[in-house]
């Protein structure tokens, strides 16, 4: 299988290639600047992208080119800082730009370009810039193919090398044609495009195979589509090894958990178990506000469970599986802890105790939703799981913001059964929303109610549309249904007088609140 390796140098568009190269069915992986070289080739890739990223190439400790890159004989495409770094070390100069570039720029392709498909070259088309460095001067035996008004090296390429330079993004959406140049460039690299789903499922079968042997697996199933898919992905390898723990936090949606016992009892014929662990949970999280507070203990309390629930049957298991998926890890560490910051602790992630008793089987790591759901209907599970919107490990926790206490759940989880109820009905939940959810804020505000005085919460709607869940918009949903969810939640939920609708995108909002 092909592949290709992306460096990383701190761009906050890093995951967004990957995304890019993903979707054209090629497979990749990403790696810090500075991880071994051994490390990168081994999976052995057949070209290298290089990322943006906030350094300029003359900053203190500002992140170096590997010197295996220029070695390794293979194309190359640098973006943004990729471009500048490639330029810095092979004779070409990188200067401050006299005007910084934050946004759409219209850009002009020259027609002598190897890098960009014939009916781009020599047009002009809006490109996403964010640099204040530039390249002033081209690297010997490199010429100029792109230009704007304000950067007169906008790409450069050495055709007979394969190495190509583009100040722009264009794995950002806001460039025109960027996909079809990422996609040029791996054809340019006469690299195959054979990451499909069939081949994503036996190659993620034979490693669990390998990894597993003879030993005991469990599941920590939560009925939402990553847990799901790992867990049918799992079972597909080891059969009658694997046993399925489903755990009733206290925290799940309306009617959750038998939603969910039916679904996996009539498509998924494997060991099923329901663990009641309410009061645990809830007991757990008395008194606590901070919300990454909220999630190491649920995160803990996951873990202690299963231990205590493999004991009492006997299970030697030592293996977990989770369906941590690959926008989990970005949020909670990113690539490395120490370059990129941390948004929020995944309870599935970085939210893990430190002394765990198992080893962890995690097959969808490195998978973006649309993939999981791929490989969900590659497996044979039907709609109903597959397309399921997403709903977090740490459930109505993190939704329910401020102290967590059984009014306020019960006070979140009507509101937000009202919200599904409606979308449902207006035929909006799965093609106008990709995930929808009510949030119950630690706010009071005055209203009216009758001819009294109120004093109550305020409940916030959220609906976001998304490929990926990397970037998000918020969902244009009309009026009228918006005017219907907020009056029954004011009319039905005792204790909310004030219904809002959150029109914040991801960036710089996260789809949840916290």
């Amino acid at each position: 299988m092909d592949s290709v390796a992306i460096i990383d140098f701190g761009s906050q568009y890093s995951q967004l290639i990957a995304r890019r190269i993903r979707e054209a069915q090629v497979y990749c992986e990403l790696f810090p600047f500075d991880t071994d070289a051994d490390k990168v080739l081994g999976i052995q890739p057949k070209a290298l992208i290089l990322s943006g990223g906030p350094s300029s190439v003359y900053e203190e400790n500002a992140p170096t080119l590997p010197d295996y890159i220029l070695t390794s004989n293979m194309p190359i495409l640098g973006i943004c800082y990729g471009m500048q770094i490639l330029a810095h070390n092979i004779g070409g100069i990188v200067s401050q730009a006299p005007v910084h570039e934050y946004g759409r720029s219209l850009v002009e392709c020259h027609s002598n370009s190897m890098l960009f498909p014939e009916h781009i070259a020599g047009n002009t088309f809006q490109a996403w810039m964010s640099h204040g460095d530039q390249v002033a001067q081209v690297p010997p035996d490199f010429h100029i193919t792109a230009s704007s008004k304000t950067c007169p090296i906008v790409a450069m390429e050495n055709s007979k090398l394969s190495i190509f330079g583009l100040q722009f993004h264009p794995e950002v959406h806001h460039t025109e044609y960027g996909s079809e140049i990422i996609q040029h460039f791996l054809k340019t690299a006469c690299i195959k495009r054979d990451w499909m789903p069939s081949r994503i499922v036996q190659d993620s079968i034979h490693q669990i195979q390998s990894i597993v042997g003879d030993d005991k697996v469990i599941a920590a199933v939560s009925g939402g589509v990553d847990s799901t898919v790992a867990t049918a992905l799992v079972h597909e390898a080891i059969g009658d090894q694997l046993s399925c723990f489903y755990v009733d936090t206290g925290l799940m949606r309306e009617g959750e958990t038998n939603q969910v016992v039916r679904t996996f009892q009539n498509h998924m014929q494997l060991n099923f178990e329901v663990i009641s662990a309410a009061d645990e949970f809830i007991n757990v999280l008395s008194g606590v506000v901070n919300p990454e507070h909220k999630r190491k203990l649920i995160g803990e309390k996951f873990i202690r469970v299963f231990e205590r629930e493999a004991q009492r049957l006997g299970s030697n298991a030592k293996f977990l599986v989770q369906g941590t998926i690959y926008p989990d890890v970005v949020e909670s560490s990113g690539q490395d802890k120490d370059k990129s910051a941390k948004i929020k602790t995944h309870h599935n992630v970085g939210g893990l105790p430190d002394e765990l008793r198992f080893d962890l089987i995690e097959p969808l790591r490195f998978m973006f939703k649309d993939e999981v759901r791929k490989v969900g209907t590659e497996l044979g599970l039907p709609d109903e799981m597959v397309w399921r919107q997403p709903f977090p490990g740490p459930g109505l926790a993190i939704r329910c913001l401020g102290e967590v206490t059984p009014n306020r759940l019960d006070r979140l989880r009507t509101a937000d059964s009202i919200m599904q109820s409606e979308l449902h009905q207006a035929n909006l939940l799965r093609h106008a929303t990709s995930q929808s959810f009510a949030v119950l804020l630690p706010v009071k505000s005055v209203g009216v109610m009758g001819d009294s005085r109120s004093y109550e919460e305020v409940i916030a709607l959220r609906a976001v549309v998304t490929n990926d869940f990397m970037t998000a918009d918020w969902a244009h949903l009309p009026y009228e249904i918006l005017a219907k969810i907020s009056s029954r939640i004011i009319n039905e939920v005792r204790g909310v007088n004030r219904v809002v609708y959150d029109i914040s995108t991801k960036p710089p909002a996260t789809i949840e609140w916290e």
